[in-house]
């Protein structure tokens, strides 16, 4: 079956940089669109940014021009680079995986992984 697995997660001080990666398998990855989204305590999954398997970037109002969403198809890979990282960013982050979708609603996405712990201290 489909897996995905993130990567890179950990704890940074405010302002610092982390790299999120998120590999997948039995999947033919270049034909997905793939997202990224993070999920705070007590709050909902929201949506982070998305990458179309043209190489287009989608990104929420919050993490633009901070964050940068990236894909190496070869490798089966997508990636997520954080820059001036705050507080608030602290969250469990997830990739997911959809056929022709980058939007912001998480249930039009079919695949997801297991997550990975982001914390920002101040």
């Amino acid at each position: 079956q489909v897996q995905l697995v993130e990567s890179g997660g950990g704890l940074v001080q405010a302002g610092g940089s982390l790299r999120l990666s998120c590999a997948a398998s039995r999947l033919t990855f270049s034909r997905y669109d793939m997202g990224w989204f993070r999920q705070a305590p007590g709050k909902e999954r929201e949506f982070v940014a998305a990458i179309r398997w043209s190489g287009d970037t989608y990104y929420a109002d919050s993490v633009k021009g901070r964050f940068t969403i990236s894909r190496v198809n070869a490798k089966n890979t997508v990636y997520l680079q954080m820059n001036s990282l705050k507080p608030e960013d602290t969250a469990f982050y997830y990739c997911a995986a959809a056929r022709d979708y980058t939007g912001t609603a998480p249930v039009r996405y079919d695949y997801w992984g297991q997550g990975t712990q982001v914390t920002v201290s101040s």
